[in-house]
């Protein structure tokens, strides 16, 4: 009586490195883990083993989570029933985090699949097999959470020496060997906005001027006010390297000498508010002079102050002088930042339709400028506005605004045409500059 065969058992080979570094090998770490692997199930072929075509490959991933693509994809052909079981070359290429392979484990278990390692042999199904895969992974997870010690202790010491380790490069620098190096082009546009933010002491304001110029950061996007701050609070560019909050002197050359360094501190520790209220004019009436109700009456900005705080409208002139508005002519007072926030979006509206873009087109030298970019520019126009200073808003709408009427059933913009070419002319300046240069 001959012996039933054995039944067929299709096994995946997982394999893991943690770093990059050797993957662009002819012969890696993985290939190694993959050949020792194959040998192990050619080894079992008389118990029905056979080795499966699909690569399960992790280079460059941790072990200390699950967020691996061939880990994922490994797993998801686990629930489709394809593996009966999975082999690696040691545990820890499949996880070295206790929890993590507990949670592998049950999925394993709910569908059947073995789990075998080449160089531990056990088996998951059996008590003494768990005990042992967990006594390993205690190991492994201690491994790990050593190692990583040692990285941070390495780190802190290097940064003790000032040397760079790395991380996202300041602007101002390149890395040339692992080290920091002055981009003289970059390393100019920093020291032009310290000493700007000196004499300016408004970052609002230098943002404006840096956007109007079309200076853009190391990421290629244009400078904001979160990113100034950033920059003036970076002690990189006085020569130093930071380390969880310790400064050391660097091995990098600085940008920025202390005088100067002191004196931007010394305004950043001035509250926004206060600076604002100093360097910058009272917020102008974006409508003053454009504003009207139904019957054409005029309505005027006024102010209004209860403790610190100032409230603006815009009020009517027949109610100013206590004259009896026309018939249908209700609106006596609106808030000036609600009235003025309806306008703007009906201004942003109004330069997004085609009928308003083709009489800008027709207002500019078509000589000099493309169509094309006439309506990219249009397009473009909140991008200016949220860099423009407030007195810079008004002139703005007093170029594009010929007339704004308020009634009980809504507000009408009169939309002036042939202020179009001015604005265009703004919006395509930065481009223009950065061309010419």
């Amino acid at each position: 009586m001959s012996a039933q065969p054995a039944k067929r058992l299709r096994c995946a080979v997982y394999t893991r490195k943690s770093t990059e570094e050797g993957l662009d090998m002819e012969f890696n770490s993985l290939d190694a883990q993959r050949e020792a692997c194959e040998a192990y199930i050619a080894s079992q072929r008389p118990e029905g083993w056979a080795c499966m075509r699909d690569r399960y490959d992790d280079g460059g991933f941790s072990g200390g989570n699950l967020d691996r693509p061939g880990l994922k994809r490994l797993i998801e052909d686990v629930e489709a029933g394809l593996i009966d079981v999975i082999v690696v070359y040691k545990i820890d290429r499949l996880s070295r985090s206790l929890m993590d392979f507990a949670r592998l484990v049950e999925v394993l278990d709910r569908h059947n699949v073995t789990f075998v390692s080449v160089t531990q042999a056990f088996n998951t199904t059996t008590s003494m097999g768990r005990l042992t895969l967990n006594v390993l992974l205690s190991f492994a997870q201690f491994e790990r959470e050593v190692t990583g010690e040692r990285i941070r202790d390495k780190i802190a010491a290097s940064r003790a020496k000032g040397m760079w380790m790395g991380g996202f490069v300041p602007w101002g620098y390149d890395v040339i060997d692992r080290k920091l190096v002055i981009n003289k082009r970059e390393a100019q546009y920093v020291r032009n906005a310290f000493e700007r933010f000196v004499e300016l002491g408004s970052a609002t304001r230098l943002t404006r001027e840096l956007v109007a110029k079309g200076v853009q950061n190391k990421r290629g996007r244009m400078i904001d006010k979160g990113f100034l701050y950033k920059l003036f609070r970076n002690r990189v560019y006085i020569g130093e390297a930071v380390h969880k909050g310790t400064c050391y002197p660097g091995e990098h050359v600085a940008i920025i000498d202390l005088r100067l360094w002191d004196q931007v501190q010394s305004i950043l520790q001035i509250s926004p508010r206060s600076r604002a209220g100093d360097s910058r004019v009272q917020e102008p009436a974006l409508l003053k002079g454009l504003i009207f109700t139904a019957s054409g009456t005029a309505m005027t900005p006024t102010a209004t102050k209860k403790g610190p705080k100032r409230y603006r409208y815009y009020v009517s002139m027949d109610k100013i002088r206590n004259r009896a508005g026309e018939d249908g002519d209700e609106i006596q007072r609106l808030p000036a930042g609600l009235i003025e926030a309806g306008v703007i979006r009906e201004v942003r509206h109004l330069l997004r339709q085609p009928e308003i873009a083709a009489k800008a087109v027709a207002e500019i030298d078509a000589d000099q400028v493309e169509s094309q970019d006439v309506i990219a520019a249009l397009n473009g126009f909140d991008g200016l506005w949220k860099a423009l200073f407030p007195a810079e808003r008004a002139r703005i709408i007093r170029l594009l605004v010929e007339r704004v009427t308020v009634a009980p059933d809504g507000v009408a913009v009169d939309l002036r045409t042939s202020g179009l070419a001015a604005l265009v002319g703004e919006l395509l300046t930065p481009r223009l500059m950065s061309e010419a240069a």
